[in-house]
Order: structure tokens, then C-alpha cells, then sequence
């Protein structure tokens, strides 16, 4: 049975215990806290010996005294729950009170003094929502295994008075790779809700739109300004079992300031050991980028590397394969298609082998009909806009298409008339030998490659070399030099796809081929949660051995340069 001091407690409004705990403590109280009526008086705290407190277990006193202070008979009632909040420490207190600089106020003053240069002490200007500092906090871009990595930065700091243009991807003071790091200090700012937890299955996501993991918000911390970076590159191995000594210049090419986001690789008469191929690959590209997906069809093979921290907003990836020719039991003529989708945007990567030989032109046209017709993608990953979509053109299916490999067409005119173009040095008049391009040619007709461009070619023929050397064919066939090796694009979105480079690697020269690559930046959309995604999967069996190849390696370089510098000895004499 509860005392009646007990009872007492319950009947006080709330915020009258605290108002009688700070009576007497503050200036003014007796004015300032002053009791709801019916409630208990607070005396001030004074000298018990002057002015004694009545002993609330003595009712005896209380009705004496004060025959108004009698506490009327109430019935119990049990406290009231306390209420939980998420205890913050004093660092998340202190994010909490400052503000982060938007990318509208970013690009405002670039042409002034860049904010990203003062001292983290520098704060933004009051304004609504949470403050945050200009500058983001150092150890948010050197998490292990992240800043130790080789590799250009995908984003830099804007530099005071830059042009506007595709090279800084964002103001924010982070690159590409470290964007994952970066989301781990956002969830300071919203933390993740229980109820999101339970509804994110990374399968097939949650139909709702808020929270979406395919959605804007989410699209917009990777991708503020919704364009990735896309290389796709082709190269005809012609089945050579040795590889470059190091491709380098095939996937990190110096031209390309900033590493990017997916890198898709076709190969045509691929080596015989697929998986050495790859894994050469992932060595080269090193720990911040996974192998989403690979596919082969005899020796044509495609390989798709995508930034480790992108894994969960892809679909699953789908391949579907042609066979236009059959040469031998492992060569063919023939395609390879992968698609998936990324976010909102979906994707298809084609790699083809067309028919060789200078005049069969019209062999190559039926190659190009027959890909298109019998590549059967999509299969279960939903078209993103199916009335835009045509059942006799694969191509027409997705938002953002590729299309690289060797498609043989070759220069017309003989090799007489492009030996004299190509004789003329450093000035080689490009334009000129692309006039007798028969892909180009085909292309103006309507003939091939419907709806597709290709980037203004600035290089030199890729085909046909002696191995390892510069000189183009010098056997008793006399091939024409010719630009057989392409990458070309569609987009359903006019202005989708911005190309930023297209050139060959003159280095490699382990084939008769140079392979040739492309650089793009793609604009990526939105999406819902209703595609059945990869949930996070990857080769990591090929991870982990080109990682830890490229350490040994890494290990093995350092010890020759310790071993190039041994010290010096100084003698008196």
C-alpha cells in the first residue's frame, strides 16, 4: 500500500517538482514558480531551526497549520514512462550546431575565394537547419584500406575562380572513393530509422519512395551533379597467351585526370586463361573497385569493374550471347551482351566480332541484324521505359547503350593511298583517312548502327601491326591500316552521354591490334525499389588475389629501390 507521501508525488503537475527543487535557489522564484492551484506549497529552503519544514508523514501537522495544504485523496497512478532519445556525445552535439555549405552556394563562390580553403575553425554564416563545417574533418578521407590505395581521385577540391565544366565532379571536398566514407559522417545528420532497417531487404528494396535506396536522395550523395564516370574499352588479343607487362595505360591512361566509376572491358580471341586476364585487371585497378560481373562466349569476353561502395544500387546483371559465324570449336564470329541497371537508369554493353575481310561489307551489315534480333535482354531486371522499346531492336530497350569491338570495317582505297596519308608524320591528316571509312560510310547510309554516334577520332589506325613493333603489316598479305576497333554509343535521352576522350594505347603491342577506349560521363536517374538487385555481390576470390598480387608486387618494387641506393660510406684518412 503506497504512502500518502507517495501519493502526494503523483498528483504534482508537471514541472512542478522542478519548480520546487529550484524555488528558493533562483532570484524571483517566489513570483517565477509559482503552484497551479490545489497543488502543494514549497516552502524556501531555510534554516530548519528558524523556519521548519513540515514533515509530509506527518499529516497531523499539515492539517493544523495549513488547513488549505490538505492533498485530497487521489488514487495512485504509476509514473510516467521516462522518454528515449539517442544520447549524442559531444562531438555529434557539436556537428549537430554547424551548418554544411550547399552546392548552390558552392558554385556561387567559385568565382571568389573558395570556402574549402579557410581553417576548420571557419564557420558558414547562421542559417536554417543543421550547421556543419565548411571544411569536412581530415580523417574522413583516410579510412583503412581506402587512402592507402593507388589510384587518381575521382573528386577534388574546387579550385578558387575554376570553370565551370565536367573535370571537378563535386564541390564537395571528397573524391569518388571515399563517398562511402562520407556517408558514414552523414548519418550523423539523419540517422537511419529502425523502421527503414526492417523494410530494406537489398533484394528488391521497398516500393516506397521515401527512403528509397534506388531514389534521389540516395542517387544524390554518391552523384550530386548525376553523372558518373564510364570507360569502355575494347582490344582484339588475337589469342595471345602473354600479357602486357603492365595495363596501365589501357585502364589508367594519363590523359584521364580521375579514375572512374565502371569500367567496362571487351576482349575479342581473348588469352586462353580467362581468369589470369581478370585477374590482371583487378590487380591493376586495385582494392577500390570489385568485379560486378563477367561473361563469356568462346573467346569473346566482357568484363564490368564498378567502385566498391556502388555494388548495392545495381540490378542483377544479365548477359544474353550471338553467334553469327563459327570459325573453329573455340573462335566465333559473333556478339556478347550484358545489361543491368543502375539506380533509375538502365545499361547495355554489347562486344561483337563482325565478319573479316576488306570487301564483305554486306557479311558485317547481316552480323549487325542478327545481334540486334536474337540478343534476348532484358530478361527479369523490368524496362525502365517499355513504350519507348521495340521487340526487333535490343538496343532499343535500355536508356544508355554501348556497342565496342572489332567490327572489321576497314579503309577503302587500297594501301597505296593511306601509306601516303599516314607518311606524313606527326600531322597526320585523321579527317582525311576517315573518308574512306566504311563503317562511317555505312553509318551516313542508315544502313548499321541505328541511332548511335560515334566520338571524333583522333588517333591513328588500330589495325593491323607487326607484334611489338610501330610498323603496320609488313607480310606478304599487305592489310590496309584500318580503324577496326570502335566504341560507339546510344542514349534514349538526347544529351545523356557526354563522351570526354576516345583514343588507342600505342604502348601495348603484345597484338596486331591497339586496344581503344572511351571516357564518358553518363547522367543517371533516379529509381524505385521494384528491380531485383545484386545485393552487394561480387567476385571476391579474384579480389582478393589481384590485391594481394599488387602488395607482393608493391613489396618487391620498394626492395629494388632500397637495394639502387645502398648507403654511403664516408672514411677519414
Amino acid at each position: 500500500m503506497p504512502t500518502k507521501a507517495t501519493c502526494m508525488r503523483h498528483t504534482e503537475a508537471p514541472g512542478q517538482l522542478e519548480a520546487r527543487m529550484l524555488k528558493g535557489r533562483l532570484p524571483g522564484a517566489n513570483k517565477d514558480l509559482l503552484p497551479s492551484p490545489g497543488a502543494l506549497p514549497t516552502p524556501h529552503r531555510q534554516d530548519p531551526e528558524k523556519n521548519p519544514v513540515p514533515s509530509f508523514s506527518d499529516p497531523a501537522k499539515i492539517s493544523s497549520e495549513d488547513p488549505q495544504a490538505r492533498a485530497k485523496p487521489t488514487t495512485p497512478q504509476p509514473p510516467t514512462r521516462p522518454r528515449l532519445e539517442r544520447t549524442l556525445s559531444l562531438d555529434d552535439k557539436g556537428w549537430r550546431r554547424r551548418r554544411f555549405p550547399r552546392s548552390q552556394e558552392d558554385l556561387a563562390t567559385q568565382g571568389g575565394a573558395s570556402p574549402y580553403k579557410g581553417s576548420e575553425q571557419d564557420m558558414a554564416p547562421p542559417g536554417p537547419g543543421p550547421q556543419l563545417p565548411s571544411t569536412l574533418p581530415e580523417h574522413i578521407f583516410h579510412l583503412p584500406g581506402v587512402a592507402a590505395q593507388g589510384g587518381c581521385p575521382s573528386w577534388e577540391l574546387p579550385e578558387a575562380g575554376h570553370p565551370p565544366g565536367p573535370q571537378p565532379r563535386s564541390p564537395l571536398a571528397c573524391d569518388t572513393h571515399s563517398l562511402h566514407s562520407a556517408k558514414s559522417f552523414f548519418s550523423l545528420l539523419a540517422p537511419i530509422r529502425t523502421k527503414d532497417v526492417r523494410s530494406r531487404s537489398y533484394l528488391e528494396g521497398s516500393l516506397l519512395a521515401s527512403g528509397a535506396l534506388l531514389g534521389a536522395d540516395e542517387l544524390t550523395q554518391y552523384f550530386p551533379d548525376r553523372n558518373m564516370a564510364l570507360f569502355v574499352a575494347t582490344w582484339n588479343m588475337q589469342g595471345q597467351k602473354e600479357l602486357p607487362p603492365s595495363l596501365d595505360e589501357f585502364l589508367l591512361p594519363t590523359e584521364a585526370d580521375y579514375t572512374q566509376d565502371l569500367y567496362v572491358i571487351g576482349v575479342q580471341e581473348g588469352c586462353s586463361d580467362r581468369r589470369e586476364w581478370e585477374t590482371r585487371l583487378q590487380e591493376t585497378l586495385g582494392p577500390r573497385y570489385v568485379l560486378l560481373s563477367s561473361a563469356a562466349h568462346g573467346v569473346l569476353y566482357v568484363s564490368l569493374f564498378i567502385r566498391r561502395d556502388l555494388i548495392w544500387f545495381c540490378s542483377e546483371v544479365e548477359c544474353s550471347t550471338v553467334t553469327t559465324r563459327i570459325v573453329s570449336q573455340i573462335k566465333t564470329k559473333g556478339a556478347l551482351g550484358v545489361s543491368f541497371t543502375f539506380f533509375g537508369t538502365s545499361f547495355l554493353f554489347i562486344t561483337s566480332h563482325f565478319t573479316s575481310g576488306d570487301g564483305k561489307v554486306a557479311e558485317r551489315l547481316l552480323d549487325y541484324t542478327r545481334t540486334i534480333q536474337a540478343l534476348a535482354l532484358p530478361r527479369n531486371v523490368p524496362d525502365t521505359n517499355p513504350y519507348r522499346s521495340s521487340a526487333a531492336d535490343v538496343t532499343t530497350r535500355f536508356d544508355e547503350v554501348f556497342w565496342f569491338g572489332d567490327f572489321n570495317f576497314r579503309l577503302s582505297g587500297g594501301r597505296m593511298a593511306v601509306e601516303a596519308i599516314l607518311k606524313q608524320g606527326l600531322d597526320v591528316d585523321v579527317p582525311a583517312l576517315l573518308q574512306h571509312d566504311q563503317l562511317i560510310q555505312e553509318m551516313k547510309k542508315g544502313s548499321i548502327f541505328k541511332g548511335f554516334q560515334e566520338p571524333d577520332i583522333h588517333f591513328l589506325p588500330s589495325y593491323k601491326f607487326d607484334i611489338g613493333k610501330d610498323t603496320y603489316d609488313s607480310t606478304s598479305k599487305q592489310r590496309t591500316p584500318s580503324y577496326t576497333d570502335r566504341v560507339l554509343y546510344r542514349s534514349r535521352h538526347k544529351g545523356d552521354i557526354c563522351p570526354v576522350k576516345y583514343s588507342s594505347c600505342p604502348g601495348i603491342k603484345t597484338s596486331d591490334h591497339r586496344p581503344v577506349y572511351g571516357l564518358f560521363r553518363v547522367k543517371v536517374r533516379p529509381g524505385r525499389d521494384n528491380i531485383p538487385l545484386a545485393a552487394g555481390k561480387f567476385d571476391r576470390e579474384l579480389y582478393l588475389i589481384g590485391i594481394k598480387r599488387r602488395i607482393s608486387k608493391e613489396i618487391q618494387k620498394q626492395q629494388a629501390m632500397k637495394n639502387q641506393n645502398p648507403s654511403t660510406i664516408c672514411t677519414i684518412s
